[in-house]
């Protein structure tokens, strides 16, 4: 009997809340999921809602110092945290002009994940919940060890 191909990652970032820490952050994602072989697509949706979330963070969130990014990917899903001590989203002004980018974060990040999920409390601040179901290139070490193991199942 073959068992499953397990592949699972998880770690956790503080960030000051600067413009300046957004490109690390995407940088440090994009490293470690295209590392794993995700696909590139898939990638760049979750580094576009990732920029989303965190800019929210660095934007509004209410404390000065730091918010936080975790990160858990497994063989079919990526997990990403985005923490702070903001209130959690404003509603959108009602009449926004057409070139207007402000307010548009929430529905870009609903059309790129899975799911999303915001949880505010006002002891605790904002967590943004961005789930999305992975894909992989066709060289990805998952791939490869996946066909290994069919392989030899029979």
């Amino acid at each position: 009997m073959t068992r499953g191909v397990r592949v699972e990652m998880r770690f956790s970032l503080s960030l000051p809340r600067e413009a300046l820490s957004i490109p690390m952050i995407r940088r440090v994602v994009g490293d470690a999921l295209r590392g794993l072989g995700v696909a590139e697509n898939c990638v760049d949706d979750l580094l576009v809602a990732t920029s989303e979330a965190c800019t929210n963070a660095v934007q509004h969130a209410r404390a000065p110092g730091e918010y936080r990014v975790t990160l858990h990917a497994d063989e079919s899903d990526c997990v990403l945290k985005i923490m702070d001590r903001g209130s959690g989203p404003r509603p959108a002004p009602r009449e926004r002009g057409v070139l207007s980018e402000s307010g548009r974060g929430l529905s870009i990040m609903q059309a790129l994940v899975d799911d999303l999920d915001i949880q505010t409390s006002p002891d605790r601040g904002t967590v943004v919940h961005l789930r999305k179901r992975l894909s992989w290139r066709d060289e990805a070490l998952v791939r490869r060890l996946e066909r290994k193991l069919m392989h030899t199942a029979g």
